[in-house]
């Protein structure tokens, strides 16, 4: 109806989980959930990269790390030097898997910048190449390139799943939908009746591709519960015609590669046992094992004594089947046994049970072992699917932990739930924000929009951002709802960001807070995990408030994400800021780089790669102090801590309207100053810049600072000023010098080739780093889109040459604007 619908748009898990004071259960503790977003291609794997700078020739290439469709790529024959590292798009890049080019008659040549490290093209490759692991080649060419794998089980595609509930006979199954890996299937012959569809994980152990049964010895047949809906005959005939089409419809095997392996176990027929039935997983059961297949496969049946019952509850079981226990386990965990149907009496006694029955309880030898270290806590929150109708996914709550069971109590469902009894290792369980990832309807709470009226009437300051974050959530749900954007599973997922607490952490971050955060968020959908990272670094502060501060969108900037409230509490007041989060995955790297940069710590300090021993920044030799001497400060009034700010945007004042508008405008004011100019910082360094004292000023004299700061900094924006000694300030002589010099180009720069640049860096004082620009291939174009967070990122220049080599570029872009840019 047209009210649940409104409540539905509502929903925002951020809000929910603030109003409901529970935590999002960690990404981590779902492993299906992370196999799932893997690209098919894993660091270390190798393939022959074309050279652009000589036409027509290979070289091989390791991945470094990977993000969605983009991979991070070194020619081998570098080493452990990464300058010359450069990434490319799997769907534009010239990339082949091994062996390619000597199938194909390429020539594999040294690249310029290694040719005096490989004396011998021939050995070096033999030596490389030894026992390495080729990138696969169905990820690289043809329909499949640059695919996520998970994307190739399409609509249409074919698997065998084996009857689990009477039988281990397999039948064909075609994929209806895919969202995210978990599969909605159709017995094959069945058309559009959709009865008798199943959902399942594509990693499910019952699920396999086609040809599976036949390899393992096991008939195709349709399961009981269908075959009577056609003859004999035709289901021969639809069997045929599944082998004639197997070609189109088929699914690549190493898509299942990742598959949980099926253990020997040890049960015998009449052993005893306790058990929940996974089609109404409410209650555990004393269950009787009914049948052993062989030494993979046994059936148990729940135990029912009435003499006239309706049906059996029986299903198919192997050796890590979840929700089978051996006998007492319910009791030891304090836990109640459900009597079987039938049995005298409520008090329920293993004991007599046996003895009544003549049966032996399965020693506890025939179960693995159950682990607690597992991540999931009791209250916290996360995504599970209803037992009950598999098409809905709902907001569940754990209510209690035993082992590696869950008990959750499902929200939002049509009907009422009871709790259910999930494996922390089920595929039928997601992390928050799994659903707005995949583009699938997540069943709400029916008290979403309540609460949040609530909330808006009660905090009566924070109603306008309220309703303006509304606006951008539902802008953000239709976007991700609709259906151009969820054709490639996985362009919204962010992958695992890591918190590299050894790298240096700055003068904004506590270190000591730093290296209490977990190791890692993610992955799951990009705003979602880089709002949880921006939230963790804002609490792990010194001054919270000030962390916000510099993190905040400058309102002149371009656009280029998806703007997030961002909230700090220091000192008994709570702030809020609009963060710029991305979108998707192919931003996430550069995000938190340029994120780590205007928080002046390491660039590695966060981000999909993680920092194994040694930082590739050399961050270690850095101290706060020796931090300070590359930013120099105006003023040094505080040493230690940095002066956090009192102030932000809706922060509650004596005078609301005017202290918001006048603080808003020295935000903005700050924002373009940290991001123009090299050398002048934002405040809040370890010796402080005064800026924060300022909440304590009266008008006049806020205003009179600001009017001071603004004419240093016109004084300052017409150059990049550098000194040969990184450790010294720039004196005024050399500024005055700088102006006076004007580069006068003989062509236009934007047309300027890779040797033409190369050329010009050898007329500068930057002669030593042509050789990078030649490796790198930078050409006249990209020469204009070079910043000193590009250059310090792609060419891993210490500060003093980095912003030396930007100052030249600088004057490169002054002439072409000048001469040409008409």
């Amino acid at each position: 109806d047209a009210g649940s619908s409104v409540e539905e748009m509502e929903f925002n898990w951020d809000e929910y989980l603030e109003d409901t004071g529970a935590t999002a259960a960690p990404h981590g503790s779902f492993k299906h959930v992370d196999t799932s977003l893997q690209n098919g291609f894993a660091p270390g794997m190798k393939l022959e990269v074309a050279v652009k700078s000589d036409q027509n020739t290979y070289w091989v290439a390791t991945i470094i790390t990977t993000c969605g469709q983009l991979l991070l790529l070194r020619y081998d024959g570098y080493g452990e030097d990464r300058k010359a590292d450069f990434w490319c798009d799997i769907l534009t890049a010239d990339l082949h898997p091994i062996g390619w080019c000597q199938q194909n008659k390429k020539i594999l040549k040294v690249p310029e910048g290694i040719k005096d490290k490989i004396p011998d093209q021939e050995e070096f490759l033999q030596r490389v190449l030894k026992g390495a692991c080729s990138a696969p080649a169905n990820l690289l060419e043809g329909l499949h390139r640059g695919k996520n794998p998970l994307d190739l089980i399409a609509p249409g595609s074919r698997l065998e799943l084996q009857n689990t509930r009477d039988s281990l006979e397999a039948w064909i199954v075609t994929v209806v939908e895919n969202v995210g890996g978990r599969l909605k299937l159709r017995y094959e012959g069945l058309e559009d009746l959709d009865k008798f569809d199943q959902w399942l994980f594509y990693l499910d152990p019952f699920l396999h591709q086609v040809g599976w049964a036949a390899q393992h010895g096991y008939s195709l047949q349709p399961p009981s519960a269908i075959r009577s809906l056609r003859s004999e005959a035709d289901w021969q005939e639809i069997l045929k015609k599944v082998k004639e089409e197997e070609e189109e419809s088929s699914v690549p095997t190493d898509l299942f590669k990742d598959k949980p392996v099926i253990g020997v176990h040890s049960f015998s027929e009449g052993m005893k046992l306790e058990a929940v039935d996974p089609m109404a997983p409410f209650v555990i059961s004393p269950a009787t094992v009914l049948k052993v297949y062989n030494d993979k496969y046994f059936m148990i049946e729940i135990d029912d004594l009435r003499a006239e019952r309706a049906s059996s509850q029986r299903y198919v079981c192997h050796l890590n089947s979840a929700g089978i226990f051996p006998v007492q386990w319910s009791l030891k965990n304090g836990l109640h046994l459900s009597p079987p149907p039938g049995y005298p009496g409520q008090d329920f006694d293993w004991a007599d049970y046996l003895k009544q029955c003549g049966a032996e309880a399965a020693p506890q030898s025939c179960f693995p072992l159950l682990t607690s270290d597992h991540g999931f806590k009791e209250n916290m929150k996360l995504e599970a699917v209803n037992p009950v109708d598999p098409e809905e996914v709902c907001i569940a709550t754990v209510t209690k932990l035993k082992d590696s069971y869950l008990w959750l109590q499902l929200e939002g469902s049509k009907k009422p739930v009871p709790e259910c009894i999930v494996s922390v290792e089920s595929m039928n369980i997601f992390p928050v924000g799994w659903c707005e990832t995949n583009g699938y309807q997540l069943r709400p709470p029916r008290k979403a929009i309540v609460n949040k009226q609530k909330k808006i009437a009660v905090v009566q300051p924070e109603k306008q951002i309220l309703s303006s974050r509304t606006v951008h959530d539902g802008l953000k749900n239709q976007e991700l709802n609709s259906s151009d954007s969820v054709v490639i599973n996985g362009k919204y997922c962010c992958p695992k960001i890591y918190f590299n607490h050894r790298c240096f952490s700055g003068p904004y971050l506590n270190k000591g807070r730093i290296a209490e955060l977990p190791q890692s968020v993610g992955p799951g959908n990009c705003v979602l995990v880089l709002k949880e990272v921006l939230t963790l670094l804002i609490n792990a502060a010194y001054k919270p408030s000030r962390v916000l501060r510099e993190l905040q969108l400058d309102e002149e900037a371009a656009w280029h994400g998806h703007g997030e409230t961002l909230k700090a509490k220091y000192k008994g007041k709570s702030y809020r800021a609009t963060v710029e989060v991305v979108r998707t995955a192919d931003r996430v790297a550069d995000f938190c780089r340029k994120t780590c940069i205007k928080l002046e710590c390491c660039p590695n300090l966060f981000g999909p790669q993680m920092v194994l021993d040694k930082c590739s920044e050399n961050c270690s030799v850095l101290t706060k102090t020796k931090y300070t001497h590359y930013y120099g400060k105006r003023k040094n009034k505080r040493i230690g801590r940095p002066p956090g700010g009192h102030s932000n945007l809706e922060v509650a004042m004596k005078k609301p309207n005017k202290r918001r508008k006048r603080r808003k405008h020295f935000f903005v004011h700050k924002k373009k100053r940290s991001s123009t100019s090299v050398d002048n910082t934002p405040a809040g360094s370890p010796q402080g810049s005064g800026a924060e004292e300022e909440d304590d000023q009266d008008e006049s004299e806020l205003s009179h600072s600001l009017a001071q700061d603004r004419d240093k900094r016109k004084r300052k924006l017409r150059t990049f000023s550098f000194s040969d000694d990184e450790n010294k300030p720039p004196s005024p002589k050399d500024i005055k010098m700088e102006v006076a010099e004007k580069l006068q180009l003989d062509s236009n720069p934007l047309e300027w080739s890779v040797a033409d640049v190369v050329r010009f860096l050898k007329s500068t004082d930057c002669a030593p780093l042509a050789r990078i620009f030649l490796d790198q291939e930078i050409d006249g174009q990209a020469l204009l889109l070079l910043t000193l967070p590009t250059v310090q990122e792609c060419m891993d220049l210490k500060l003093g040459p980095a912003i030396k080599l930007c100052h030249h570029i600088e004057r490169v872009k002054l002439a072409f604007y000048q001469q040409f840019a008409n």
